[in-house]
């Protein structure tokens, strides 16, 4: 009675180990999966899509890299510009002031440049020229930005294109399969659908981050440029 007890609990232990190697079998299959397999499974249309996407992709980031790197350097502006700014146009050497703001060739020093070159005109004519000086700098600052942003509204939509063109394979095959449904059969439409959906929606993501972050960035130039405009009008509103 013993014997067969344990013999028993025996072939049931074999069968756990049996069971947990397939589930380990399966497990293992499915972590092989990888993200070239999904994509080359989509199909041609699911190729096509996310081929576009990928190069959206790599036109994203070479603007962000570019404009982050531009962003920076327009941005650098030394803490003692302004009183280098101020000590030569009160001893009256615009020549000086000129000379210093084209040394740094930055946001801020390429405004007071254009307020230092009217210098001696009404102030409202000096006011207007840093104006327009400004939305220069801001146009060279936002330049191809709006790009960043048409990929972040673009990409989502193209892979949902993507999906509903899945979508439109799966029904064609479950249509055309004379009332025999088979999961292989679906497969290319599903792996459409889902694989172009997800990848636009990364693209998007990265490109609306990345759109976000050099807005922010801009905005710090621009504010940056305001305060020492300000200071610089104000420097030649001093009674003398």
């Amino acid at each position: 009675m013993h014997l067969l007890s344990i013999l028993q609990v025996t072939q049931v232990q074999d069968s756990i180990a049996q069971a947990g190697q397939t589930v380990g079998e399966v497990i293992s299959q499915e972590k092989k999966l990888r993200v070239i397999d999904l994509i080359m499974n989509s199909g041609t249309g699911g190729i096509i899509i996310i081929s576009v996407l990928f190069i959206m992709l790599f036109v994203a980031l070479v603007i962000y890299f570019e404009r982050l790197s531009a962003i920076k350097s327009a941005a650098k502006v030394d803490p003692n510009f302004m009183n280098q700014i101020k000590t030569y146009i009160k001893n009256g050497n615009i020549d000086g002031a000129k000379i210093l703001c084209q040394q740094y060739d930055t946001s801020v020093a390429n405004l007071i440049e254009k307020g230092v070159s009217r210098i001696g005109k009404p102030l409202d004519d000096i006011n207007k020229a840093i104006e327009n000086a400004g939305k220069l700098e801001v146009y060279k600052l936002e330049k191809n930005v709006s790009t960043l942003a048409t990929i972040a509204g673009a990409a989502p939509m193209i892979g949902f294109l993507g999906t509903v063109i899945g979508m439109i394979l799966a029904f064609h095959n479950m249509a055309s399969g004379g009332g025999k449904i088979e999961v292989s059969s679906l497969a290319q439409g599903i792996y459409t659908a889902m694989t172009t959906t997800v990848a636009g929606l990364i693209v998007g993501i990265i490109a609306y981050i990345a759109y976000n972050h050099l807005v922010v960035k801009t905005d710090k130039v621009v504010h940056q440029m305001e305060a020492n405009a300000v200071e610089f009008l104000d420097l030649l509103n001093e009674p003398s």
